[in-house]
């Protein structure tokens, strides 16, 4: 289903996608009731959504693509980093990203799931389960909203330079730094848009944002998925040495500092440099 070359076929697209569905409505059987919030190792919080939602993503991905291994943030068993990076494909899986937006119930919260081959996060899907909207794309895919069946192709606008506006960046709701509040006075112009989860980068692949900066922790399962919509839909997620970012290459499943851009034209390195 998946072949040499790493194009994902429609059987595996529409299996992705419906593996998501189905993770979405474990996550919102969890949301609509009273759910107990438990604290991990890392402080980071953890509810029976998030664990409802693996189980439903692991059985559908395992059935669907089984030479395929995978890496949720909720898996039991840590992999070890060797191990881990001896694989070519794996699929990379946030069964519930932003579960602090879910604690807070502002449906600001996400499904990821991302197919890495050599590195590159080639295909992604991400569900809202509140709205029920869909995206999914790659890099030489395309990206895509996805409304019951039908697809509505992205294309992350380029910006004007002779009539500039404020710049729309995306500011996390529950993770804004020191390092993002002093980027955003530099640029000048700029129009904060809160918003949780991985939506930033769906957000930017609709053209609704203009970039994305992002310093301090986040692990590869939160921008994968992310990456493959907004590089298909012309944008691009970069390190602050403007490579694009790379999965599975570390031991850590830490990612760096990045940026995310709607339009790569922009000049982000003037502004980081500043």
């Amino acid at each position: 289903m998946v072949d040499a070359a790493g194009p994902v076929t429609a059987t595996v697209r529409d299996g992705v996608i419906a593996i998501a569905r189905a993770a979405a409505d474990a996550i919102l059987a969890v949301y609509a009731q009273d759910f107990d919030v438990v604290r991990k190792a890392d402080a980071s919080p953890v509810t029976a959504a998030d664990l409802a939602a693996h189980r439903v993503i692991v059985d559908g991905l395992r059935a669907l693509t089984p030479d395929i291994p995978i890496v949720s943030e909720e898996s039991a068993v840590v992999v070890p980093a060797a191990q881990r990076r001896a694989w070519s494909r794996m699929w990379l899986v946030d069964p519930l990203d932003g579960t602090r937006e879910f604690v807070k119930r502002n449906g600001e919260f996400t499904v990821n799931i991302a197919l890495i081959d050599n590195g590159v996060a080639v295909f992604g899907v991400i569900q809202a389960p509140v709205t029920g909207v869909l995206w999914h794309g790659g890099p030489g895919r395309g990206a895509f909203v996805r409304d019951g069946d039908r697809d509505t192709a992205l294309h992350a606008p380029r910006r004007d330079p002779v009539a500039p506006v404020a710049l729309r960046v995306a500011a996390s709701r529950s993770h804004r730094d020191p390092r993002t509040t002093a980027l955003l006075e530099r640029i000048g112009d700029v129009t904060p848009v809160p918003l949780g989860s991985s939506l930033k980068f769906c957000r930017l692949a609709e053209g609704g944002m203009d970039l994305y900066p992002r310093f301090g922790p986040t692990s590869e399962w939160d921008t994968a998925a992310g990456q493959a919509i907004l590089e298909g839909a012309g944008g691009a997620v970069l390190d602050p040495q403007g490579r694009p970012f790379r999965y599975n290459q570390r031991d850590t499943i830490l990612n760096g500092d990045f940026i995310a851009l709607g339009d790569p034209s922009l000049p982000w390195r003037d502004w980081l440099a500043a």
